[in-house]
């Protein structure tokens, strides 16, 4: 089952269970991929899907770090649960012992040594794990791969 046929019958159960904050959610998400289906004037595939639901992730994270921060807890809990709907989309995340180990092995694979080339590694990383890591943990990682080939 696609992840846009996951998403039309999950919103159809919560319409049905009446959960109406899980139910707006889902709706956001399809609205989205609506959007982005628009924009490339074809049907979505599931790495679209996936992307889609990447973008909302990192953005629902950001929301809640802004909300939290400004004590706005009434806007944290619906951007939670954003965030939870979007999450049961995207596949299971990476482990950081095996995003180290796909670092260490695109830091090799690239040929890069000096910290200047992050650049040049993050382009080769990010569509292994497209959708499975956050974009500033892989970057801590690949800077902190460099520095130890750099000490080498």
């Amino acid at each position: 089952m696609s992840i846009l046929e996951r998403l039309q019958s999950d919103m159809i159960v919560a319409a049905k269970a009446r959960e109406k904050k899980r139910l707006g959610a889902i709706r956001f998400v399809r609205s989205e991929m609506k959007y982005r289906e628009i924009e490339l004037g074809r049907p979505l595939k599931d790495e679209d899907a996936l992307e889609v639901l990447s973008r909302l992730s990192k953005r629902h994270r950001e929301s809640i770090e802004q909300f939290t921060s400004a004590e706005r807890l009434d806007l944290v809990e619906n951007e939670k649960v954003g965030l939870g709907v979007v999450t049961e989309y995207l596949p299971e995340a990476l482990t950081e012992n095996e995003l180290a180990a796909i670092v260490t092995e695109t830091i090799a694979e690239v040929g890069a040594s000096a910290p200047g080339e992050i650049g040049l590694v993050m382009k080769a990383i990010m569509p292994k794990v497209k959708g499975r890591a956050d974009g500033k943990i892989v970057r801590t990682l690949v800077q902190a791969g460099l520095a130890r080939a750099t000490e080498n």
